[in-house]
């Protein structure tokens, strides 16, 4: 059968990055995005870059209240919103002068048959489609979403004022990085969740000290509390509680996790479950040919596991065996102020959970001169490895942890011992040399 193309994208969050590849490596290449200007997908446009930029403004802001500082700081919404602007505009240029020799099909993309898309007013036809349609904000039931008095993660990356009070419904990366930022801008921030600990499945210590951590940064946390219902009112945000209790806020930011897109999927022969496009272990879906990347497939929603996957993908039907990806082995990370959450390979709670014998080594970073000075005194170092000693993974709270964590991941993934560990001297005075004294524990 004659096909239109070798390769079809459908998505152009990462699926761009797979794209590029295909095309210089010479097969006909073609990219289907409905909104050619979101090139780049949720991450660079709405989430984890313009993200971390507002982190990274509400950290010095934070840290310039420290009485060593003479004066006051505010922080412009406008100001950063047109500068996030101005950087998104120049990113997603170079995204698409990459895509040079890619065909870029701007138009609604459906999967309507096997080797089939329906591209605006046309099918067109591919050997190969790798799905990568991305997710979208979780709503929960009861909770009346409008985008002013009840808001998203993408109305906060566009605010042009902050609030004079905001609150948070969610635990997970987005919630306690939303928390995090307002409260470092001098919001009045308050955090709403179903459970008790946070973050979820984190070592004990960590949990702990970031729970310290927020109520230090000043948001006031409210652990056990489901909302029943959300409604914007002249009042405000109405709020009832499981319970009954009522709860009034000027703004509610619903940060309870994303869904996968698989409204393009139109055709039975690609399986979807709860999760979101089934796949196997190379990403292939029931349908021969057929593929689904980031966060669609519901394996994990990371902008760099979405990356890796399409690598993986186009790797393969180029015919070059990649090594299969351990997603396990992908770095996680929650990026609160000042210090943040990372971790890779096994936590000690999944240890715990499998009944594995391992060996520990935790190391708290309080009165650690460097750590002081980072304000990171409830930092945390805490390293695995198995019964044979080969080092299985890590949990970070520090500064910056999500940089940090990379020396674990590469002692995972170059399957490192705790005697070659041990040997690596690592500078002084870092935050690193109290993950090198990690090693020598172990």
């Amino acid at each position: 059968m004659s096909y239109d193309y070798d390769l079809l994208f459908l998505g152009g969050g990462l699926n761009y990055a797979g794209a590029v590849i295909a095309a210089k490596a010479g097969l006909k290449t073609a990219l289907v995005e409905r909104n050619m200007a979101h090139l780049g997908g949720t991450c660079l446009h709405n989430g984890c870059i313009p993200s971390k930029m507002y982190l990274h403004a509400a950290e010095t802001l934070r840290a310039s209240r420290h009485t060593h500082f003479g004066g006051e700081l505010g922080l412009d919404m406008a100001s950063l919103d047109d500068e996030k602007e101005r950087m998104l505009s120049r990113s997603t240029q170079a995204i698409t002068k990459q895509c040079a020799a890619v065909d870029l099909l701007d138009a609604e993309g459906l999967l309507i048959a096997p080797h089939t898309v329906q591209a605006g007013g046309r099918s067109v036809t591919a050997e190969h489609i790798v799905i990568g349609t991305g997710s979208r904000p979780f709503i929960p039931e009861g909770i009346v979403y409008d985008g002013e008095g009840v808001i998203t993660s993408d109305e906060v990356l566009n605010m042009r004022a902050l609030p004079e009070k905001i609150a948070v419904y969610g635990s997970g990366a987005i919630g306690l990085e939303m928390a995090s930022f307002f409260a470092a801008a001098g919001v009045e921030t308050e955090l709403i969740w179903r459970h008790d600990t946070l973050p979820k499945g984190a070592h004990p210590t960590i949990a702990k000290n970031m729970r310290s951590q927020l109520e230090n940064i000043g948001v006031k946390l409210l652990p056990n509390h489901v909302v029943k219902s959300a409604k914007t009112t002249k009042r405000g945000v109405h709020i009832v509680f499981a319970d009954g209790r009522e709860h009034y806020v000027p703004m509610l930011l619903v940060a309870t996790g994303r869904i996968p897109n698989t409204g393009a999927v139109m055709t039975d022969t690609v399986a979807i479950d709860t999760k979101g496009i089934e796949t196997d272990g190379h990403f292939e879906t029931a349908l021969p040919g057929h593929y689904a990347i980031g966060d669609c497939n519901g394996k994990l929603q990371l902008a760099h596991a979405a990356r890796a996957e399409v690598l993986y993908v186009v790797r393969r039907i180029l015919g070059k065996r990649p090594e299969p990806l351990v997603l396990d082995n992908v770095v996680k990370f929650i990026h609160t102020l000042p210090s943040s959450y990372a971790y890779v390979g096994k936590t000690k709670a999944k240890l715990e959970k499998e009944g594995a014998d391992y060996h520990e080594s935790v190391v708290p970073l309080l009165r650690l001169p460097h750590a002081h000075t980072h304000d990171a005194d409830l930092g945390v170092m805490a390293v695995y490895s198995d019964r044979e000693n080969f080092i299985v993974g890590g949990e970070i709270f520090a500064p910056n942890a999500e940089e940090l964590i990379s020396i674990v991941a590469m002692a995972i993934a170059g399957e490192m011992d705790t005697s070659l560990a041990k040997r690596t001297i690592l500078a002084h005075p870092t935050f690193s040399e109290s993950l090198e004294k990690s090693f020598l524990r172990l």
